[in-house]
């Protein structure tokens, strides 16, 4: 099967429909307002990727949290190598003592997840776990605080519930396999 999405980018397959995300991130939700009954939660989203995945999984967690957001931008050469980002939107909530959970797209080497860390570290929060819907545990190169994960997966090139090919496909709402890297 090949759907063609604007006449350029070639899905192969559907790999998880909107309803098979949904039904999981509402497990992560119901895990995550055990784990943090009675107390504070504070949820960072890494924008521009986790966007639907955080909207979604915030909604699932039946407890009084607070939000906040956190952008970063890829430095050319340095990132995909050292993990090592230039921060362009920084937490503006206090988190000194406080439970953070940061919440991803996907994690693949974990070394900008892990720089992520450090940054928030800085701000002493009591500890610092991470959500992600995509984990790649193959190609990870570091150990870093993955508590909830929606799904596996391998290498493929994957688009959809945030996940873009040149900030195209984002907005759909299941994640599909590309018949090749775009």
């Amino acid at each position: 099967m090949s759907k063609v999405l604007n006449d350029s980018i070639e899905i192969k397959r559907i790999v998880y429909d909107a309803d098979t995300i949904a039904a999981r991130v509402k497990e992560l939700g119901a895990r995550i307002t055990e784990d943090y009954k009675g107390e504070e939660l504070i949820v960072v989203g890494v924008i521009k990727g986790s966007l639907y995945f955080f909207s979604d999984l915030t909604r699932a967690i039946d407890l009084p949290i607070q939000v906040d957001m956190m952008g970063f931008g890829n430095i050319p050469d340095t990132t995909s190598k050292t993990g090592v980002v230039r921060i362009t939107k920084d937490i503006d909530i206090d988190i000194t003592d406080k439970h953070v959970l940061i919440v991803e797209d996907v994690i693949r080497t974990g070394l900008t997840t892990a720089y992520l860390i450090s940054n928030l570290e800085s701000k002493k929060p009591r500890d610092i776990t991470l959500a992600t819907m995509l984990l790649n545990p193959d190609r990870l190169l570091m150990t870093i605080p993955v508590k909830y994960y929606g799904f596996e997966i391998n290498d493929s090139w994957l688009l959809g519930y945030g996940l873009d090919i040149r900030e195209k496909g984002r907005n759909l709402p299941y994640i599909a396999e590309l018949m090749k890297k775009q």
